[in-house]
């Protein structure tokens, strides 16, 4: 039988509502090399393009929901998000199946410490979101596609997660919907000292990256080597997350 890459991790839970649902669904991710960022003619914070390699780990299929969220804040008595409950973002248990919003890195990663997972590094995040794509701007190729990405107001707020097909390595939402965390610190020189194994970014930083873009960003935000950064403590209406999990 040939060996597929990807392996789903199911773990299946009961939720809210008394009826069975996957909590935890992920996916691995093999070992491999790619060019990380993207080299332009204007000075930014994506190059200079460089190869990377990471080795495999596992990644959500899906954004953190809404449900997952909950359950969460329900086991550890950590405070809701600050939208929740405010149907315009598609925050709170009336929306079990929507990402997450208003989540600070802070929460993030406890939420990823509750879950025994942890957040993607920015490497790892960008080589899942190119899904074995060679050099393309984004998870299904070098054009944007509205009816694939959730993205520049188009859908008027945040869609449930899993709406669009996945990228080639099964990874949903990898551009637009919400921006996610990743667990490096921000530096936008990093680049040009990089490691090409397994970087995790600088050992300093003011500010946390967000990976991805948003519903409500541009077409530019929502490229695969686009990036971002956020003080740790910040709450948005269009930042969530995914997580990671080591292999070893």
């Amino acid at each position: 039988m040939k060996t597929t890459l990807i392996i789903l991790l199911t773990l299946f839970s009961i939720n809210i509502f008394g009826q069975t649902s996957t909590k935890e669904i992920m996916v691995l991710i093999p070992k491999g090399e790619f060019n990380m960022g993207k080299n332009s003619k204007n000075p930014s914070d994506w190059q200079p393009e460089h190869k990377v390699s990471v080795d495999s780990f596992y990644m959500d299929k899906y954004e953190v929901t809404n449900r997952e969220y909950y359950e969460f804040c329900k086991a550890t008595n950590n405070g809701l998000p600050i939208f929740w409950g405010i149907k315009e973002f598609r925050c709170g248990i009336d929306f079990p199946d929507y990402p997450v919003v208003g989540v600070s890195f802070l929460d993030a990663e406890k939420f990823a410490k509750w879950a025994n997972k942890r957040l993607p590094t920015e490497a790892e995040w960008e080589y899942a979101a190119r899904g074995g794509l060679v050099d393309k701007n984004y998870p299904h190729g070098d054009q944007i596609d509205s009816t694939q990405v959730n993205y520049g107001k188009m859908y008027k707020g945040l869609i449930k997660v899993g709406t669009f097909r996945p990228n080639n390595f099964g990874l949903y939402d990898m551009a637009g919907n919400v921006w996610e965390w990743v667990t490096d610190n921000y530096g936008s020189d990093y680049y040009s000292v990089s490691p090409n194994l397994n970087p995790k970014g600088p050992d300093r930083g003011r500010f946390k990256v967000v990976r991805g873009g948003s519903w409500h960003s541009g077409g530019m935000c929502v490229q695969n080597y686009y990036r971002n950064g956020l003080s740790a403590s910040w709450v948005d209406f269009a930042v969530g997350f995914r997580c990671a999990k080591s292999v070893k």
